[in-house]
């Protein structure tokens, strides 16, 4: 069965999930015990550490385990309400894991800016900095959009944020094992990753922290994690994690060239075949493979119920329920209006997939979009 929707999950890498199973079979020792079976499981925990720290060239002190990018977001935010300062500046087009819970954060005193987009979905630099405020105790914008794609000017807000003492956040969950990414180069303060969008497990993921902050618990309990998450570890997706982010920083080249060439054969077939086709997203910025495409005069939910009888996995921004379509959040911020927007479909390759599906999912699509 062709799967195309990488951006929503990965499937399981074998090499994580035998990783995972005999660290489950054969290490079920709790890491907080001192006896052997607890420090050979702790010791199985600070190896993953490692091995991701040095993949984003950070420090093992400054990874944070947590039960996925979500979890991390939060971490994050709910940290301001013991800040002095409580204005947040975000973007339109997060994840809900920000937005939401900054909606939630409200009643508690946390104010927030939402930041427009343009019609690629980037983020201006000059508006972020004309929202920044005296009480501004907190700058979070994504990497990387799942949507459409598009990649922020990240180096140039985070200088922005630098220049006025401002913490910088980003959700990073869409980037790793994509493109290059090295916390020495984007110096941001915290970032968020998940280790099921780069062939790991569901549940767990990691929270960058720069060394030198402050980070209040979310989950309060033992002093697990330095004292920033209490609760048992969760050793085998902790390892099956290390293993995944291992697996996604080696031929990190060859991996994007090949998303990058998918692409081209599918976007080059759909524009000669499949008329009025529109490709959202910034051209010259964003993440191979991830593909946003509109389909004029066509609704996206019959679309995929279409391709799904063809066993094709795509997905759409669309929320669809009760016979009607709910425009996407990320589409209407980007200005497109909702004729487009209730057409369009996202696309985000994956390591397994071959030009020959790729060829076959353009070809199903021009069919019934023509159709």
């Amino acid at each position: 069965m062709p799967y195309f929707d990488h951006s929503a999950t990965t499937p399981i890498h074998p090499n994580v999930l035998n990783k995972m199973m005999d660290v489950a079979q054969h290490n079920f020792g709790n890491p907080s015990s001192v006896h052997a079976s607890g420090r050979k499981s702790k010791a199985i925990i600070e190896e993953s550490r490692r091995t991701i720290a040095t993949a984003i060239h950070a420090s093992p002190s400054e990874i944070i385990f947590t039960g996925g990018g979500s979890e991390a977001n939060n971490m994050v935010l709910w940290t301001l309400i013991q800040s002095d300062k409580k204005h947040v500046v975000t973007s339109a087009i997060e994840h809900p894991a920000i937005l939401t819970v900054l909606n939630k954060l409200e009643p508690m005193g946390i104010f927030h800016t939402v930041l427009p987009v343009n019609h690629h979905g980037r983020v201006d630099p000059k508006r972020l900095e004309k929202s920044i405020q005296a009480d501004t105790g907190l700058i979070s914008i994504m990497m990387a959009n799942n949507e459409v794609g598009t990649i922020q000017p990240i180096t140039e807000l985070i200088n922005i944020a630098q220049n006025h003492g401002i913490p910088f956040h980003s959700d990073t969950v869409q980037t790793l094992g994509k493109i290059p990414l090295s916390v020495q180069d984007i110096q941001a303060d915290f970032m968020s990753f998940s280790a099921h969008k780069l062939y790991g497990p569901k549940g767990v993921g990691f929270l960058y922290k720069r060394k030198g902050l402050s980070l209040n618990p979310l989950i309060i309990g033992g002093g697990q994690e330095g004292k920033h998450r209490a609760g048992t570890e969760n050793v085998p997706g902790i390892a099956g994690m290390g293993e995944a982010v291992r697996l996604a920083s080696k031929n990190l080249a060859k991996r994007m060239k090949h998303l990058e060439e998918l692409e081209l054969v599918f976007i080059t077939y759909l524009n000669r075949e499949c008329s009025g086709v529109i490709i959202n997203g910034d051209p010259n910025h964003h993440l191979p493979g991830v593909i946003s495409v509109s389909f004029p005069q066509n609704r996206s939910d019959i679309l995929l119920a279409k391709l799904d009888r063809l066993d094709m996995e795509v997905s759409s921004g669309s929320a669809c329920g009760s016979g009607s379509i709910k425009p996407s959040p990320v589409l209407e911020a980007m200005g497109i209006p909702e004729a487009q927007n209730i057409s369009t479909l996202r696309f985000s390759f994956g390591r397994e997939n071959t030009e020959e599906e790729v060829i076959q999912l353009a070809k199903a699509l021009s069919q019934f979009a023509n159709g």
